[in-house]
């Protein structure tokens, strides 16, 4: 009875989630009503407020679902490469601006959107938790120099994922990507031989 109970509540989740999907990409977030929410769904209201706490839970539990397969397409993708630490932050990179492609429709849903008042918080937070990881990935030692180009790194390829997710076609999406890889591998480059561990 309680395997059930928990089959069905992550049934209701995934349901709830489905239709946050479907109401936000075609409303945006401050258009979207729980009405809407609940009518996509076939979920009650109060089931929506049970397992995310109304729109805005339902909202950042989607932006935390996409960013969660953005981290694990990238740290696959930079596991798999047995080169050195810049030829596994290229991998996870690509990796992550082919996801933006990819999920190209819900990337401009949280890229454009205005989202629930602490989503800008979550997002700044989570951008600090790639840059600590970026860190470690390239090995670099802890210097200013280093935090610096950590730093731009990461900047640069949140803004590339951004421009990947509103390219026209496939052909301008791959093109955009092979670029910022381009880029991205003559600053790793750069890096002096004191800054890498």
């Amino acid at each position: 009875m309680k395997s059930r109970r928990w089959g069905r509540s992550g049934d209701t989740r995934d349901a709830l989630l489905r239709a946050a999907r479907e109401v936000f990409l075609a409303k945006g977030y401050a258009e979207a009503t729980v009405a809407d929410l609940v009518g996509a769904s076939g979920i009650s209201v109060g089931s929506l407020y049970h397992h995310f706490g109304g729109k805005p839970g339902l909202f950042l539990a989607l932006w935390e679902q996409f960013m969660r397969g953005q981290e694990e397409r990238t740290s696959r993708a930079a596991k798999a490469v047995a080169a050195g630490a810049p030829e596994r932050f290229l991998a996870g990179a690509r990796a992550y601006l082919e996801g933006s492609w990819e999920q190209r429709e819900v990337a401009r849903l949280f890229l454009e959107s205005d989202g629930p008042a602490e989503f800008t918080a979550l997002r700044r937070q989570r951008g600090w938790d790639w840059i600590g990881g970026n860190k470690k990935l390239l090995g670099l030692a802890d210097t200013r120099a280093s935090h610096v180009l950590v730093l731009l790194l990461t900047t640069m390829m949140g803004e590339a994922g951004r421009e990947v997710a509103v390219c026209e076609s496939e052909e301008e999406a791959k093109e955009t990507i092979d670029e910022v890889i381009r880029l991205v591998r003559r600053m790793l480059t750069g890096t002096t031989a004191q800054d890498v561990r």
